[in-house]
Order: C-alpha cells, then structure tokens, then sequence
C-alpha cells in the first residue's frame, strides 16, 4: 500500500483540498479516492487557528465514517477534545478561532458536533503504525524504543508535544529538544506540530508541519517513494511563527 501523508492543516481547508488534487485524488463523491488505490493519512492537528476548522473536521469525520481515516491526533485535537467533554481550557492558541467558528452555528448543531468530535477523537490510535511497522506516524513524533510500547502518559506526551524540557519560551511555546537528530530507528516517523519553512529529512525522519496556517506551504510527502508535495498556503506570512535547525 503507498500513502500519502498531509502535514499539519490547522484549519486551512482551501489548501487542503488542493493538495489533496495535486496528489490525484478524485473528490468528486466528496471523499478522497485515488486511481492508483493510494490513501491519504494525516499527522494531526486539523483545526485551531486557520480559517475553516469546521469543514476541515466534517471532512475528516467524512472520511472516518466511510472507514478511510489514517489520523495521529495532535495536541490541538486533545485540547478540544477536553473542552468538548466539558472540562475547563483556556480558549487561547488557536482553539478560539474554532470555537467562534462553532459559536456561530445553531446550537443544536454545536452540540451535535462536539458529541461527533469526542467520537471521533476516542476512535484515534495515539499514532499510527503502517506498512508492518515501517512507517510511523505521529503528531510530534515519537522515539524508537516508545514504538509498540504499552499506552503511557510518558509516550502520549511525547507523541502529543515532542520532547519537551519543561521550561518555555517568552511568549509561552514550550522549549523542545531536538529528538530527530539522535533518533535510529528503521521505521520512517513521520511527523509535524513544529512549523518549519521546509520539509526536514533527518535520520530516517521527515517534519512535513510547513506552517500553512502562518503562510508558508501545506505539504505531504509520498510514501514509500518519500517524495514531498506541497500547494502555498493561502494565508498572510509570519516568518517569526517558523523554527530553524542546525541539521
């Protein structure tokens, strides 16, 4: 099977959809269908700060209906996934965007939606585990020895946010260790959450996060071929919202 893997879209449904042609999908029963019997797979945070969350997750839930879903939920799935349970989270990083934009549809329909998130997000593996364990993908990316291990809140962190130290920088984005660089696995990971400026290969990894939402590319990379395909985002270009390497 060959995959086709969608980096972070954070709401940005218009280029989502062009991506999804330039890869040649046929949208036309309104769900993704490749003439080569590809399948489109994605590393998570869908929502939060762009401009169309709420078509981007109906076309998600779309596509988990009809059992075509490949998803590893990222830390934005998880924080409205907590609001949508009804616990207290602060509406601050992007969550308000979604948030207004479900405020302004019936509230019966609100209501509908946040009961068809929490199935959806329920139904999520932690990360996912293609091609007999030669392809990884998860949000933030994961270490070798955490694959296959048994759920923990060590490995949901990781997967979730990357490998944190625990402090933060000024404007409150926690400080995360490089982890791709000593990572040796023979499984590829692949990965986003941190928004880089272009796809990064490192080690047997590639972060395909290309920060659509602040202006920069949505990007997939073509598996096993491991080649990248991206569309410009849409959206005004923040140069501060990108991360650079030494690698």
């Amino acid at each position: 099977m060959k995959f086709d893997i969608i980096g972070d879209i954070h709401g940005c449904y218009d280029e989502l959809i062009l991506l999804i042609e330039k890869l040649g999908y046929s949208m036309e029963s309104g769900l993704p269908v490749h003439k080569d019997g590809r399948r489109l797979a994605f590393v998570g945070d869908a929502m939060d700060r762009g401009p169309n969350s709420y078509q981007t997750l109906l076309f998600l839930f779309n596509m988990q209906d009809h059992g075509l879903l490949l998803y590893s939920p990222g830390n934005h799935c998880n924080k409205l996934y907590r609001l949508a349970k009804g616990n207290k989270v602060q509406q601050t990083h992007g969550l308000e965007t979604t948030v207004a934009e479900l405020e302004a549809i019936p509230p019966s329909e609100k209501i509908q939606f946040y009961e068809r998130y929490r199935r959806f997000y329920e139904a999520l593996p932690l990360y996912v585990s293609l091609d007999d364990r030669k392809l990884i993908i998860a949000h933030a990316g994961i270490r070798e020895n955490m694959i296959g291990e048994p759920f923990s809140k060590k490995v949901e962190t990781f997967v979730l946010y990357g490998d944190i130290t625990g402090k933060t920088h000024p404007d409150g984005r926690p400080v995360r260790r490089d982890w791709a660089k000593s990572y040796v696995g023979t499984p590829w990971i692949v990965y986003g959450h941190t928004p880089v400026l272009d796809a990064r290969f490192v080690q047997r990894t590639v972060n395909i996060d290309t920060g659509c939402v602040f202006g920069g590319k949505l990007t997939a990379v073509r598996y096993p071929e491991m080649e990248i395909v991206s569309v410009p985002s849409l959206q005004p270009f923040f140069p501060e919202k990108f991360t650079s390497f030494d690698a």
